[in-house]
């Protein structure tokens, strides 16, 4: 238990551990230290734990509960879900995705996934040959073994560089991923526009960048997109996302932790040693000491809580819509089901130059005026986050996740611009259906279509993601770099760890940074 040596604030309360923020990094890194015997205290500003990995029923009076924010899995490692014991579970999409396309005045697309059988005509069908198949093959047997080499260690202390590339064994490879713009091995490997739109697309995610940027933005974030468990794959939460972040409250309160909502961490204070907290409840102030605090939030909420400058400002790029339908839209393309088209990933506008012109607009100060999205159905893989009776009645839900807006462009009109997007995003989807979606649309309890769109603004503003960021700052290389500590976690003040995605080896829904401030913990107490 923690030994004090800053002056005591009558009625602190002391933990070898203090975690500010509940969301799915935080419960992670509470499981771990309960389960190791470290007293744990979690501090969570919000009504509930999970933060954006949360299930909510969005629609009034509608018995859906959607995954509002984050909504598929790839980067957890199965070890957190073992070490954890979590009753939780994926499960694997048949279909990888589906990209329609008008071609030679007619409606066709690329439907990849099934098997390989199938995949490999419906590319012979688009592409007129087997070339773009066989390179799509190569390609991703390239990035599937740098998955196995480089997945393994986002656990373990952080390789430098050179190691990372001892274990990636490969220059090519590297070369590809780590060196040189993803554009590059994009267009070097394949001919077809589409196919390099499609492939493209893992770059962009959540990340404002060309295929050729400079700066490299788009591989790092390319490179956690393919690396998830191993594989590569991207699975769909049984239960939604709320699944992971519930199971994860129940680990860490099964073994100890003590969670509480409704309280907001105002400040950090540590001499080095110790660090306490001020945290503020609806009845006033308290103090929580510890030998540790980690920090389940951003880095510029990290320097805000400490009194240090702020880093460099993040932004965010893009778009969410959640929806719910009454069944799912036909499509103008005759030669896919809906059910296998929507139960992939649906990528609409994505063409390699489509996505080119959508960032240059962009970067521009302009709305794309064909803005790139990509679409899901969860309830498709897993009709259980809907209700008995919509799920008998062909009710399904839709994700919709937009590309290259970045923050900036709703700066001046968040709510009219988030409106003209949502339009224009919707219309280039009903220009692939052979009914307007509008048609489709559940609607809720007041008579309103159960649809809604969700800005990098609206983020910041609900979640206090900085500039709307997903990541909260842009990725980085998983692999030490100056100031990076042995875990990733370590900031400048000796007591207090960054476990939200913002550390090194964060963004997206992993449970890596919460297990790796755990463990640097775990390390220096033991």
């Amino acid at each position: 238990m923690l030994r004090r040596t800053m002056s005591a604030t009558e009625g602190t309360r002391t933990y070898d551990a203090v975690i500010v923020g509940g969301g799915h990094n935080g419960l992670v890194a509470a499981a771990y230290l309960a389960r190791a015997g470290r007293s744990v205290l979690v501090l969570e500003r919000l009504d509930h734990t999970g933060g954006a990995a949360v299930s909510t029923r969005a629609f009034a009076g509608v018995d859906a509960r959607l995954s509002r924010y984050s909504y598929l899995v790839s980067l957890l490692p199965s070890k957190i879900v073992r070490d954890l014991g979590l009753d939780f579970r994926v499960r694997a999409r048949t279909i990888s995705s589906y990209t329609p396309v008008q071609r030679g005045g007619c409606a066709t697309g690329l439907l990849v996934g099934g098997d390989q059988e199938r995949t490999r005509e419906a590319f012979a069908r688009l592409t007129g040959g087997e070339r773009e198949y066989e390179a799509w093959q190569r390609f991703y047997e390239m990035t599937g073994r740098l998955a196995r080499r480089v997945f393994p260690t986002l656990t373990e202390p952080l390789p430098s560089r050179e190691e990372l590339r001892c274990r990636v064994d490969d220059e090519s490879t590297w070369r590809a991923v780590f060196e040189e713009p993803i554009g590059v091995a994009v267009e070097d490997s394949f001919t077809d526009d589409l196919v390099r739109g499609v492939v493209l697309t893992d770059a962009l995610i959540g990340t404002f960048a060309d295929a050729h940027d400079a700066s490299l933005a788009q591989n790092r974030c390319f490179l956690y997109h393919v690396i998830g468990g191993g594989t590569g794959a991207w699975d769909v939460p049984v239960g939604g996302m709320g699944a992971l972040t519930d199971a994860l409250a129940a680990a860490a309160r099964a073994a100890g932790a003590v969670i509480e909502t409704g309280h907001e961490a105002v400040r950090i204070d540590t001499d080095g040693h110790t660090a306490e907290v001020v945290h503020r409840t609806a009845d006033g102030e308290g103090v929580a000491a510890a030998r540790y605090v980690l920090v389940n939030a951003s880095p510029q909420e990290l320097a805000r809580l400490m009194g240090d400058p702020a880093p460099e400002p993040a932004e965010g790029a893009q778009l969410k819509v959640n929806m719910l339908l009454k069944r799912l839209p036909k499509l103008r393309d005759p030669s896919v089901d809906p059910r296998e088209a929507f139960s992939g990933t649906f990528h609409i506008a994505e063409g390699y130059r489509q996505l080119a012109t959508a960032h240059a607009q962009a970067a521009a100060g302009e709305l794309p005026t064909a803005p790139p999205s990509e679409i899901y159905c969860h309830s498709l893989t897993d009709p259980s986050i809907l209700g008995p009776d919509l799920a008998a009645r062909g009710y399904h839900t839709l994700t919709l996740f937009g590309l290259h807006t970045p923050a900036r462009l709703f700066a001046r009109d968040n709510d009219g611009v988030r409106e003209e997007l949502l339009k224009s995003t919707l219309a280039q989807f009903d220009a692939h259906l052979a009914e307007p979606l509008a048609d489709c649309l559940a609607l809720d309890a007041e008579g309103r279509p159960c649809i809604e769109a969700k800005t990098p603004l609206d983020l910041e503003r609900d979640l206090r993601l900085p500039g709307g960021n997903i990541f909260h700052r842009a990725l980085s290389w998983p692999y030490a770099q100056e100031g990076s500590g042995r875990w990733g976690v370590e900031t400048r003040h000796a007591r207090v760890l960054l476990c939200g995605a913002g550390a090194v080896r964060g963004g997206g829904v992993s449970g890596v940074p919460g297990h790796n401030a755990a463990m640097a913990v775990l390390e220096a107490t033991s």
